[in-house]
Parts: C-alpha cells; structure tokens; sequence
C-alpha cells in the first residue's frame, strides 16, 4: 500500500507525457515571445516606412491607402480566408471549436503568417490598426501547431496551449505579464480552470522573462507620476466612464451590426465589390489623415505616449477622426487589431475631456479616458485597468481606473448587450462549422 502511495506522488515526476506537455508549454512561450518581439520591431518599420513614403508628399496617400487596402483585401479573400479581423475572435472561436480539423483551420501557421504579413502591409499603407490582436492569433497558433506536432492526445492540454499561447501574446505584445493573465481569464475563456491555469501561468512567466531579456524592462506607453486624490477632482471618472463607456459601446454596436453586413447601397458594394469596397476605404482613410495632419495614420501609439508622457498634445477632433479611421480600416475587410487603437482614442478623449475637469490633473484624465473608452470597447474591464496601469507603469491610478473602468462598463452594456469580441466569436465559429470538411 505505502508503495503504491509512493508511485502516485512520483508519477507526475516521471510521467513521460506530462513532461511532453511542459516541454511544449515552454517551448512554445519563448517561440511565442520571439514571435512578437519580431512582429512589434516590423510593425515599426512598416510605420516609419509609411512616414518616409509620405515625407513631403502628405498627398500620396490618397494613392497609397486604397491600393495598399484593395490589395490586402485581395490577397486576404485569394490566399489567407479566415484572416481578417482582429485574430481575438479567432481564438476564442477556436477554444470553443471540438472539431480538430476546424481548429486547424482557424490557428494554421499560414493563416498566421498572413496575418503579420498582411497587418504590416496595412500599417505601411496608412490603416488605423493594430498587431496586438493578431499577435495573439499568433501566439495561439504556434502553442497549437506544436500540440499538432508532438501529437498531444487530449483536448483539455490542448486547448490549454491555445489559451496559454493567447495569454503570452498579450504579454509579449505589452510586456505585461499580469494583462497577459488576465485577459486569459476574462475575455479568452471566461473562467478560470484549474487545469489550465498552471499553463497559462508558465507560458506568461516564460514570455515575459523573454520579453525582458531581449527588450528590456520598457513600459508600452512611457511612464506617467499622475495621481488623482480623492475629492473634486474624482468628476473625471463620472465624465470619463460616461463618454468612454458610450463611444466605446458605439463602436462595438457598429462592428458587430457590420459583421452581419452592411445596409443599403455600401452592403452591396460590398458583396459584389469587395476589391473596389476596399480602395473606397482607403480612399476614406487618406482623407481623415489630411485632415489630421497624418495623426490618424497607424497605430497611434505615438500620439498616445506623447499625450501620457506629458510632452505633446492631440488636434481636438484626434479622437473623433481615430475612431472612424479604425471603424473604415475593419470595415475593409483587411487584417488588423484595435487595442492599441483604441487606447490612443481613449488618450485623445481624456486629453479633450480634462478642459471639462480643472480639479483633475490631465495626466490622470488622459489614463481615465484610456481605460473608460477601452473597457466600453472590450468590456473587460479588469483586463482594461491592467492593461493601463502596467503599460503607464502607474499603479498609484488603480483604484480611479478600477472604477472608471466598471462604470464605462455598465454605460458600454447598455448601447452593445453583446461584448464585441465574444459576438465576433461566435459568428466566425458558426461559419466554420459551415464550411468545415465533410466525413
């Protein structure tokens, strides 16, 4: 009896395939870890790239973004279906799917090179997107292709390596191992398991300990010694919540009602021109930028972490003309994320709303119109506080951002029921499932 005891304490130790599992959890993170690194310093290239196109030339654009659309939108439609969007929904999608072979569809290798490749593409053509969604289509990608490869026989590991590759690349993408965490959690499973929880853990530790060796201990967005203390000035979290939470859940309501197709002339224009649809697009998004002095092009990061750092200031309307070129830039039909998008409209929104709050230092407005406008976007909002706090390295801000982001929350529900990466979701794994292969 005591021997038998003795084995099942030491299984684990000597269990062959429970150390496949580990080798592959570990593995996997660093491989993910590299992934996003070299996208984030390709994403930059593709960015400076956009700006030397346009030196002195700021009109070149009205030629550049509807062919560069038109052309991604072509190559995403002929060589990588299933790659447009965000590549979030994609993965919750996938984490849902119990057909192996439709997992294999929606997290293939090469729909996640076309995914970086196609989001590059667009980031040197002037769209308003970001590579922090499709980093973690990515990252779910290769944890699941190496499942794939090592033969890893039950569903649970592998839709753990899903999620865990999910989670390690929201940290690698930040370098934010507890958003990384989080967002497995809250928005990717909805839960938190027990016998995933200890990959997801691993892979968000091991990408992180990459990140920081290769990186550097760097903060996404800069650092900020804003504080906000209790007392007048606690008005911007109300004003902050309220207009974040409304236009956050306006832009939710708009993509989702898009997914089911648009109305009117543009839906079929759409159906029938996807290509030429798709140049119009562009065409929208060259204007936009003119008339923001180039501001709305890309990620909006720049502008983002120069308002955060305190050593520049938005156009008054950069909020505005950022959403409807993010909102144009999906509609296309084109590869591309909206999380660092959306956080730089949350930026320009807190810029413009501290004018309404003198009490409130703006340093501070500008973190509460981040999350406000995020949380209404993803409606996740602990993943939202996180986030900011992590990437402005500011924890003194918790506790306005926590609420900010809870009431920005309930504002965003009341406009979009439906969180917009979970509706996605579900229409994507529907039409998987439609299109499956027979037998």
């Amino acid at each position: 009896m005591n021997r038998v005891l003795r084995l099942r304490r030491i299984a684990p130790l000597i269990s062959r395939r429970l150390w496949l599992g580990r080798l592959v959890t570990w593995g996997g993170a660093v491989a993910v870890s590299l992934a996003a690194l070299a996208f984030a310093r390709a994403a930059d290239a593709a960015q400076a790239l956009l700006l030397w196109l346009l030196h002195g030339r700021p009109l070149g654009a009205l030629l550049l973004a509807p062919a560069g659309l038109a052309l991604s939108v072509w190559l995403t439609r002929r060589f990588f279906p299933g790659a447009q969007g965000s590549g979030i929904p994609q993965t919750i999608a996938a984490l849902h799917l119990t057909d192996r072979r439709a997992i294999d569809i929606v997290l293939s290798l090469r729909i996640a090179v076309g995914k970086v490749v196609l989001t590059l593409l667009g980031l040197a053509c002037g769209a308003s997107i970001g590579r922090e969604g499709p980093t973690v289509q990515v990252g779910a990608a290769v944890m699941h292709a190496l499942g794939r490869a090592f033969r890893l026989p039950r569903h649970d590991l592998r839709r753990s390596l899903v999620l865990a590759g999910g989670a390690a690349g929201v940290a690698a993408a930040f370098n934010t191992p507890l958003a990384g965490i989080v967002f497995a959690i809250e928005e990717l499973s909805h839960s938190f398991e027990a016998r995933t929880s200890g990959t997801v853990l691993t892979a968000v530790i091991l990408a992180g300990i990459t990140t920081l060796a290769l990186a550097g201990n760097y903060t996404y967005f800069g650092a900020t010694p804003a504080e906000l203390d209790f007392g007048a000035g606690w008005a911007a979290v109300a004003l902050c919540a309220l207009a974040g939470g409304a236009a956050g859940g306006v832009f939710s309501a708009s993509l989702i009602a898009a997914a089911r197709g648009l109305p009117g002339r543009a839906g079929r224009l759409l159906i029938r021109y996807p290509i030429g649809f798709a140049a119009l697009c562009g065409l929208a998004l060259a204007l936009l930028g003119l008339a923001s002095g180039g501001s709305t092009y890309g990620t909006g990061y720049a502008q983002a972490r120069g308002v955060v750092e305190g050593h520049a200031t938005l156009p008054p309307l950069y909020a505005l003309l950022k959403l409807l070129a993010t909102v144009i830039s999906y509609l296309s039909g084109m590869p591309g994320g909206i999380f660092a998008p959306s956080l730089s409209i949350g930026a320009g929104l807190g810029e413009w709303l501290a004018h309404l709050v003198p009490h409130a230092p703006q340093g501070a407005v500008v973190l509460l119109g981040m999350v406000a406008y995020f949380a209404g976007v993803v409606q996740a909002p602990i993943t939202a506080t996180v986030i900011v706090m992590e990437m402005t390295d500011n924890q003194r801000m918790t506790i306005p951002l926590l609420a900010t982001a809870m009431l920005a929350f309930g504002v965003s529900r009341l406009i979009c029921p439906r969180p917009l990466y979970g509706a996605l979701a579900r229409r994507f794994q529907a039409a998987v499932e439609r299109r499956r292969p027979a037998g």
